[in-house]
């Protein structure tokens, strides 16, 4: 069995709202201090416990449902002392269950209480929401105005609602989960749709998540109850205070729901169509406590399973689904006529419930006679079906019928001097009686000013007319005003644009001339020497052996680059920038030629640019002179530095050869 969480908290004082807070952790208690609202539901949230316990939920005041919200799913909210209207003292609960009281008035002390309660099983779950969740699935953004772009965004993201409304709905049915779907059709999709799911929202995890932020959000919202609900923490509890009943549902379009008590008397039978899970729960709830939740087909429904579940109680499921001949026997043995097969199926299902157990019950009553405990058997027979041996079940109820702490003393009730209690009340009431005189000055005033205000009003009704058609003239020549200056600006734009095209066009034709007298070498631009850059030009017009390329701005360029030029046989680079020193020594080593815009007076206009072959070829024919000049030159240095490397090396070998030989002479001497 898992570890268990449980925090007790109770009120220090209402303004400001402070808490303490005890916990309770697998039977070891430790006080965690003080709190504010804020910092208990973040204190919460980090710890996620299992169970927050308090004597009183009002003490939360008007925080009550912002506190529950707050909640981190499978935390419980439990009231230890009861359901409203039916509510214990802490130290009587305290007591009976054999928790030691000290200080009543310290709230530490029943924070303590609460959590030991609640470990215990005593109290009830409030119960803040319906078991049924809205799942909405909508666009996540807006599509803008106009234009065939928004309209193809458009109908893309309906169709992205529509599959993901799709893939929503086929989780929930693979997982067998009733829901109820809307949905807005739009562009052969979907705008939006929204589904009501009759299950709740822990049921949901792992299987729908949320989405924000993209093309379409998912949002999943909990239905609230219009009144908070109570149902307790243990199946004895709920058996003690209130009617124990076998219950049979039958699910559908319409929900048929029938309930027996534990002696096969009919206490309730009612259908409805449309009926949600909540409605089902209270109508339940105001018959009695079900110990047995029935279901005449196998398997048994998720939507019985799910009222079994929020009742603890016990589901029956027959060995096989009951025939209608089987039914219509059912309901001639209890003499009862009814309005509609629902009914009929959920009575029936509740009355073999009951005949299964009815050989079990008899032998209860026939022991409770002999101990004189008849008063008694509805419980005893409901803690018998929850599991109970009937010996365990007699000792429970006896123990509670017992006098609570016979011979305890009264509590004493400390003295308070009530005097300065009625001086204040006294002053409240004067202040009142001058509040409302002035409050009724003040009506008077309003009055008078509402009257000022009609006048008013009625005054500014004759202008409106007037002063709105005034106002339209002046908005209509203000947008045709600024129509015109957009339609002068954009005429201006034009012009500059014609007059830099025809100048470009008088250049261009020049340098078609150039190039088909075959006295000009076209160039291929590249804006950057970047790989980016490089594929493009290879994509759009293509590099091949012999080209002559032309860049504008090599900055940041480097050896790879350069090596994949050299690579490419290109016959040359003229670069509008000087280039950087790792690309100059890649294209020296390979005795590629490169030169700058103003070495070569290159023409160029926008993407194209021609330089005369004349001059072309004379500055690669010097430059490449140049350079092979160079290499004779680094190669004789190079085979000068070797032969007197050799000199060096030969010499020093001599030497040590004539100092072996010396000390060889030496020795034989």
């Amino acid at each position: 069995m898992r570890p268990i969480l449980i925090l007790g908290v109770d009120i220090i004082s209402e303004s400001p709202k402070r808490f303490a807070v005890v916990s309770w952790f697998n039977g070891r208690l430790e006080r965690k201090g003080e709190f504010t609202l804020y910092r208990l539901i973040r204190f919460i949230q980090s710890k996620r416990p299992d169970i927050v316990a308090m004597d009183s939920v009002t003490e939360l005041g008007d925080d009550l449902r912002k506190f529950l919200r707050a909640l981190p799913s499978g935390t419980k909210l439990v009231q230890v002392t009861g359901r409203p209207g039916e509510q214990r003292t802490l130290q009587s609960l305290a007591r009976e269950h054999g928790i030691r009281v000290t200080d009543r008035f310290d709230p530490y002390e029943e924070a303590k209480l609460s959590a030991l309660l609640a470990s215990k099983g005593v109290g009830y779950e409030v119960l803040a929401f319906e078991d049924e969740v809205i799942i909405k699935v909508t666009r996540g953004r807006s599509h803008g105005k106009g234009g065939w772009s928004q309209d193809r965004y458009r109908k893309r993201v309906h169709n992205l609602v529509r599959d993901k409304v799709r893939e929503i709905e086929d989780r929930l049915r693979r997982a067998d989960i009733p829901f109820d779907l809307e949905a807005e059709e739009k562009d052969y999709g979907l705008a939006k749709g929204e589904f009501k799911v009759y299950a709740r929202r822990e049921e949901l995890a792992g299987l729908i998540k949320p989405m924000r932020g993209g093309d379409v959000e998912v949002r999943i919202q909990p239905v609230e109850r219009a009144e908070l609900g109570f149902a307790p923490l243990k199946g004895e509890e709920a058996i003690r205070e209130r009617r124990s009943i076998i219950v049979g549902i039958d699910p559908g379009i319409t929900v048929g729901i029938a309930a027996i008590d534990l002696n096969g008397r009919i206490v309730a039978l009612h259908s409805e169509r449309n009926m949600p899970v909540g409605e089902v729960f209270r109508f339940i709830s105001d018959v009695g406590h079900p110990v047995i939740v029935a279901t005449d087909v196998n398997p048994a429904p998720g939507f019985v399973e799910k009222i079994a579940r929020s009742f603890k109680a016990n589901l029956f499921v027959p060995r096989e689904s009951l025939r209608v001949e089987e039914k219509n026997e059912l309901l001639r043995n209890l003499g009862i006529s009814v309005d509609d097969d629902h009914q009929r199926d959920a009575l029936a299902a509740a009355y073999k419930a009951y005949l299964r157990l009815k050989p079990k019950l008899e032998h209860v009553d026939a022991k409770l006679r002999e101990a004189g405990l008849t008063r008694k058997a509805d419980e005893v027979k409901a803690l018998v079906i929850q599991g109970y041996n009937l010996g365990e079940a007699m000792q429970r109820v006896t123990l509670h019928e017992r006098p609570k702490e016979e011979g305890e003393a009264p509590e004493e009730r400390p003295s308070v001097d009530v005097r300065p209690y009625i001086r204040r009340i006294r002053e409240l009431e004067r202040k009142i009686e001058f509040l409302e005189r002035e409050n009724e000055e003040l009506r008077e005033v309003i009055k008078e000013q509402k009257r000022v205000i009609g006048r008013l009003e009625r005054k500014l009704v004759d202008y409106d007319e007037e002063i709105r058609r005034k106002v339209l003239r002046e908005r209509e020549l203000e947008a045709k005003v600024k129509r015109i200056e957009i339609l002068e600006k954009q005429l201006r734009e034009a012009k500059a644009v014609i007059e830099r095209l025809s100048k470009d066009l008088v250049q261009v034709k020049r340098m078609n001339v150039v190039e088909i007298r075959g006295s000009a070498v076209p160039l291929k631009v590249m804006n950057v020497l970047s790989w980016r850059e490089l594929q493009r030009l290879e994509r759009e017009i293509g590099i091949k052996r012999g080209d002559v390329l032309f860049v504008v701005n090599p900055a940041g360029a480097g050896r790879g680059i350069a090596e994949e030029l050299v690579g490419k046989g290109i016959r040359a680079l003229i670069t509008e920038k000087p280039l950087p020193g790792p690309v100059k020594e890649v294209l020296r080593e390979a005795h590629l030629p490169f030169f700058t815009s103003e070495e070569l007076d290159v023409k160029r206009v926008d993407e194209f640019a021609v330089v005369e072959r004349e001059t072309l070829e004379r500055a690669i024919d010097e430059l490449l002179a140049k350079w092979e000049e160079e290499d004779r030159e680094r190669e004789a240095e190079r085979l000068l530095r070797l032969v007197e490397e050799y000199r060096i090396e030969r010499m020093k070998e001599l030497r040590r050869k004539a100092e072996e030989e010396a000390k060889a002479e030496h020795r034989k001497a």
